[in-house]
């Protein structure tokens, strides 16, 4: 059996030793630092001002303009606060927009909708288609002491002046329609994981400050790459340094990023793969965003302009569920037709040759264990190489009344492609198996070197594809209309389109705004669409060509429709996705309730349409959800 790379998704990162080592490097690089640069005093909680903090302010043009900016809601988009928008101290965003790709496996039954859907990256999500804490009782840097500074910002001078912890806690359980329909089902059930939490660690200096952003959680039984892996609760969520020097800012660490005018999840949003192994998380954007280690810098052209570099080191997919309810029909198809493959050879071999039919019996069963024994992480490349290294650059501006964003990025997609059968070899191995055995002796076994042969007949070949995507972004308010729209275009090697293996070039674009409507009810539409181009190249066997099957178009629709309540305390919403090609959907309500640093939300999932779609095949797997969570 052909072997290609190690395994990916070994949880360096998710230790907690490594944690704990990280934060006390920060600490002795901070504490250096004399009064003057963390600031003479300042008042508990609240970050204040350039001059309170001790931070530069930002250079002109990268001020978060606010709601005053010409280009409306979305302006924080390809300015200053795009830096912060997702550094883990803020709200979770809470948003599910159709990005520009599909989140299925490719190939098969289940149409992957090419690059449409959930997915941030041009297809499915799928194969084919393409943040002292410490002791201190009397003035250490720790919690307690009557010199210490409190856990959410300054109080007095000196270390804990800009240091500030942040973070939440959250009870949660989870239940499938499918858990009730008998007694043994629920008796199997498994009702999430009960608890999670985030700790969010900032350390701030004159010109620099430090990030760690943890992520508590109880879940260790995956494997990857197919899911998050993790032999402690505790692990990293983002890490990072950023240094001010003027109008430049450089980053180095574990970041998530967001690029694109689109609410989430557009063609455009390239850099951080996702995790799809629980579509109960799907709303929670940055939960199912994994951060990747990365160096970046920012430059200010002048007012509202910037320019931005990205470079990562090396590459991670999608992340899927290995088991469960929400492993995609794909995975365990490629390993059926491969038995069926395989099991076609076999008999045909068994029924020439003069073996006792006990012996055929064991053969055929031999055969389904050689199959089911099929490890399909070991056929991943060892993406942790300079060979799958990428980067980006990003210009954003500010013409008249609108946002305009450019950019061009090199990397990989984040969808494997996969192709697998047997070599014209397996037969022959197959048959020197046979000829070795003896009908007569009952204790005879086949040779050990011949068995290897015959495995080694079974090819899988899994890659992800190389491409460069060169794209612009725009957005406005025209007419009380928030307008958000991008395309872009994804060229893969495959220029030819009769490369089984890659991808076809496609082009990819979005387009969406939000409003308020009556009654209080703000609505945000999008729509995402790919297009493949060359697609009368694509082969017909899916064995052979990842996107055989595939519409030319994959196109999805995402509505979310808001209402709050109580000034504010309490929140409907519905998200809603439907699959135009795949003719399937997925309709999320919540109703939120709020009460200062306390969340109480209710939330559930109804899954339909065609099993042949990337949501229809999981129509079974309803849920409801509640949870109830601490901030501070």
């Amino acid at each position: 059996m052909k072997k290609k790379g190690l395994p990916l998704g070994r949880p360096v990162l998710c230790r907690l030793g490594p944690g704990l080592a990280a934060t006390g490097i920060l600490l002795f690089l901070l504490m250096p630092l004399s009064a003057e640069d963390f600031g003479a005093g300042g008042s508990a909680g609240g970050a204040g001002t350039p001059a309170q903090t001790g931070l530069p302010a930002p250079p002109e043009g990268e001020a978060d303009p606010g709601p005053e900016s010409p280009a409306g809601g979305d302006s924080s988009r390809g300015t200053f606060a795009e830096d912060r928008q997702f550094e883990g101290s803020g709200p979770e965003e809470d948003a599910l927009s159709a990005g520009d790709s599909g989140f299925g496996f490719d190939g098969g039954e289940v149409p992957a909708g090419d690059e449409d859907g959930f997915g941030a990256s041009e297809d499915g999500f799928g194969f084919g288609d393409d943040s002292g804490f410490g002791f201190g009782d009397d003035g250490g840097f720790g919690f307690g002491g009557e010199d210490s500074g409190g856990s959410g910002g300054a109080s007095g001078g000196g270390f804990l002046s800009h240091f500030k912890l942040s973070g939440s806690v959250k009870a949660e359980l989870t239940a499938f329609g499918d858990d009730f329909t008998s007694a043994p089902k629920l008796r199997d059930a498994r009702w999430g994981d009960i608890f999670s939490g985030k700790l969010n660690f900032n350390f701030s200096g004159s010109n620099a400050e430090a990030v760690i952003n943890l992520r508590l959680n109880t879940r260790f039984d995956n494997d990857p790459p197919v899911s998050f892996n993790s032999s402690s609760p505790l692990c990293f969520d983002e890490a990072y340094l950023r240094a001010y020097f003027g109008a430049l800012t450089l980053e180095g660490g574990i970041r998530k990023l967001t690029w694109g005018k689109a609410d989430s999840m557009g063609p455009l949003d390239v850099v951080n793969p996702l995790d799809f192994s629980d579509f109960t998380s799907l709303t929670d954007l940055m939960d199912i965003k994994i951060g990747r280690p990365m160096i970046r810098a920012s430059y200010s052209l002048g007012t509202f302009t910037k320019l931005e570099g990205v470079f990562i080191p090396w590459f991670e997919g999608y992340r899927f569920a290995g088991d469960g309810r929400w492993v995609p029909v794909q995975m365990t198809r490629y390993k059926d037709d491969l038995e069926r493959q395989l099991s076609g050879a076999v008999s045909t071999s068994l029924a020439s040759s003069s073996l006792p039919q006990n012996i055929q019996s064991l053969f055929e069963t031999a055969m389904g264990q050689i199959i089911n024994g099929v490890d399909m992480n070991n056929f991943y490349p060892d993406t942790r190489t300079l060979n799958y290294a990428q980067g980006g650059l990003r210009l954003t501006t500010t013409v008249a009344s609108s946002d305009i964003g450019f950019q061009y990025f090199t990397g990989n997609l984040f969808r494997p492609g996969v192709v697998m059968g047997t070599t014209g070899e397996f037969q022959n191995a197959f048959s020197a198996i046979v000829s070795g055995i003896d009908p007569g002796d009952p204790n005879t076994y086949p040779d050990q070197t011949a068995i290897e042969n015959l495995v080694n007949t079974i090819q899988v070949e899994i890659d992800y594809n190389r491409y460069h995507q060169i794209g612009v972004d725009y957005a406005q308010v025209l007419g009380g209309f928030n307008l958000r729209a991008e395309l872009a275009a994804n060229i893969t090697k495959d220029l030819s389109g009769r490369d089984g293996l890659v991808y076809n070039p496609a082009l990819l674009w979005s387009l969406g705004f939000d409003r308020d409507l009556v009654w209080g009810i703000n609505a945000n539409l999008q729509c995402n669409e790919s297009i493949r181009l060359m697609d009368s190249r694509v082969g017909d066997d899916w064995r052979r060509d990842i996107e055989a099957g595939k519409d030319i178009t994959s196109t999805r629709i995402t509505l979310i429709l808001s209402k709050k309540f109580f000034r504010d305390e309490l929140e409907l919403n519905i998200t809603g996705l439907w699959g135009i090609e795949d003719r399937d959907f997925f309709i999320l309500p919540a109703l939120i309730w709020t009460k200062g640093d306390l969340t109480l939300k209710v939330s559930g999932g109804i899954l339909g349409g065609s099993r042949k779609g990337e949501l229809g095949q999981y129509r079974d797997n309803g849920f409801v959800k509640i949870g109830l969570s601490y901030s501070f």
